[in-house]
């Protein structure tokens, strides 16, 4: 099977949609066991808006952050970690392993999608360890889905989409992995989370989101004392179901593009198959 039609591959393109523009959180993770001001969760729970707002505000003055995601793609089980470094141009590197122990990497550089061609496939890859896939050049369905997933588990997206909606409420207090947060809901519009996509990705994005039958997105938030997203949970009606953990903000992150020579370029590859000739 080709290394972009894999399903693990698939799974990274359907949670690669919120962490293009995700800026999140403080410098750093130290601290975040001291003991904060009192008033913190209860401003977070009383004002909604302007709480919101705080979180969107913390999480874009972050260097990096750690994810973890778990959930179902396609009726597929998967898990993914991964790190993104969030200064210009914004940089991430993924692991997901499928339902069928299918594991991928994926690294996202300035828009652009790099995926580690399996050791198996590389004879049929003229022996390259890498597939680029540019959605700017061409770069095939496969690469606007990896761009659309990685907006997705992006946490500043999460807050600004909580902010833009009617109806958001406060679940309560409860404690993610030993950190006091605020727990908020919202179910939107499928019109409202599109006007959070990034602008040259929404027609595709909508247009894979109908096709689903996706009429609403689910979108749960877990925001801690320091006004950074510790959790979300996205789900889009069939299609998907993943819960993201945020963790390390500030953590050091290094994402190396892979060298020209170990690269295999699917735009350039894909002129190639309709322009015999020019070869």
């Amino acid at each position: 099977m080709s290394v972009w039609k894999r399903p693990a591959v698939l799974a990274v393109s359907v949670v690669a949609a919120a962490v293009l523009t995700a800026c999140g959180g403080t410098k750093s993770d130290a601290g975040a066991d001291a003991p904060a001001k009192s008033s913190a969760l209860e401003l977070l729970a009383t004002d909604l808006k302007g709480s919101l707002q705080k979180t969107v505000d913390a999480t874009e003055k972050s260097d990096s952050v750690t994810l973890t995601v778990q959930g179902s793609v396609g009726g597929e089980k998967i898990s993914m970690t991964g790190a993104v470094e969030l200064r210009d141009p914004i940089k991430a590197e993924l692991t997901t392993t499928s339902s069928e122990n299918q594991t991928v990497t994926v690294r996202i550089i300035d828009g652009v999608i790099f995926v580690e061609v399996p050791a198996d496939q590389r004879d049929s890859m003229d022996g390259k360890s890498w597939m680029k896939m540019d959605p700017a050049a061409g770069g095939g369905q496969q690469g606007l889905e990896f761009s659309k997933q990685l907006d997705d588990v992006d946490p500043t997206k999460q807050v600004k989409t909580l902010l833009a909606s009617e109806g958001v409420t406060v679940v309560g207090e409860e404690t993610v992995d030993g950190i006091r947060t605020v727990h908020y809901t919202v179910t939107t519009p499928l019109a409202d989370y599109l006007k959070q996509v990034d602008a040259e990705l929404r027609s595709a994005v909508e247009g894979q989101l109908t096709e689903q039958g996706v009429k609403e997105i689910k979108i749960d938030l877990w925001v801690d004392e320091q006004y950074r997203p510790r959790r979300a949970s996205v789900v889009m009606g069939a299609m998907s179901d993943l819960t993201i953990d945020y963790t390390d903000y500030g953590k050091p992150v290094t994402v190396e593009t892979p060298p020209d020579a170990e690269t295999l370029d699917l735009a350039k590859m894909i002129a190639d198959m309709q322009n015999p000739n020019n070869n």
